[in-house]
């Protein structure tokens, strides 16, 4: 079962033990299947769905938007309890990024415009139709069709 992005996207005021167990439950995980798909300890997601911590580190970060199939910046918008718009938008670098992987961390730095490993614009629109990109689960626009990939 998948959940939508927009569906997933944080409350506002939500907690992070609210919004992790509420993605989760929609998804139909248990605890445990969520750890082992985000390759993290079973004993770090009671943790985190008890309100023991509200904050998680990068790879906890990085394995639970990957499992739950959300941004990292839902997660960031979470944790520092600021709305979506707030946080940096989707932006990856149209060469480097491979479709369907998770993005690297530092193309969705607020402060970062251009990839570090090839110098290219990060893009964080289609380059057709220029609609915001809210997911980068899927390689082409939902609106227009067209790859978010830059071919040569």
């Amino acid at each position: 079962m998948n959940v939508s992005v927009t569906d997933a996207a944080p409350k506002p005021a939500e907690t992070l033990s609210c919004y992790i167990q509420r993605v989760r439950n929609s998804l139909s995980l248990t605890q445990l299947e969520l750890s082992t798909k985000a390759g993290i300890h079973v004993q770090t997601i009671r943790k985190i769905e008890a309100g023991g911590t509200s904050r998680l580190n990068q790879k906890a970060k990085s394995g639970l938007a990957a499992a739950l199939g959300i941004p990292q910046e839902y997660l960031d918008a979470v944790v520092k309890k600021v709305s979506l718009e707030a946080i940096t938008s989707l932006k990856f670098c149209p060469k480097c990024w491979t479709p369907g992987t998770t993005l690297d961390p530092m193309w969705t730095s607020l402060r970062s415009k251009y990839c570090f490993a090839c110098g290219t614009q990060l893009r964080d629109r289609c380059l057709s139709c220029h609609e915001p990109i809210v997911s980068l689960k899927f390689k082409f626009c939902p609106h227009c069709g067209k790859s978010y990939k830059q071919t040569e």
